[in-house]
């Protein structure tokens, strides 16, 4: 059995291959093209947080994983990033990557939707454990 840190980053790394294959394989709609990647990225910030804390309660936990990928989304409205990505510096580009180049209340939305889905599975897997 995993002790809980290693679940942790385990269904990350999971998670992971699964933002990158819904990011790759295009079915057409919006909802999978973008959003469910969004909605994973907040799950796997999610995942990482409570690898780096397993003992806080879940609930904090979900608090903080949405304020950070709020807090991203809000450094959007800088430009900054939209900058980043057009820099010559490859380290920079992926960076841009990563924070995203541009602000929308969607995103908002379906972080939301990922840490909520994510910390309900949580307690869901504590409470049957």
């Amino acid at each position: 059995m995993l002790s809980p840190r290693k679940a942790y980053l385990a269904t990350a790394l999971a998670i992971i291959l699964i933002g990158v294959l819904s990011r790759t394989l295009h079915s057409g709609t919006a909802l999978l093209d973008k959003y469910l990647g969004d909605a994973l990225y907040a799950v796997l910030l999610y995942l990482v947080l409570r690898a780096i804390a397993p003992a806080r309660a879940p609930g904090g936990v979900a608090l903080a994983a949405f304020g950070l990928v709020a807090a991203i989304e809000a450094f959007q409205i800088s430009g900054i990033p939209a900058r980043m990505a057009r820099s010559g510096n490859p380290v920079l580009r992926l960076g841009a990557i990563v924070l995203g180049t541009g602000f929308s209340w969607y995103d908002l939305a379906a972080y939301a939707v990922g840490v909520l889905a994510v910390y309900l599975a949580d307690r869901l897997a504590r409470h049957e454990a």
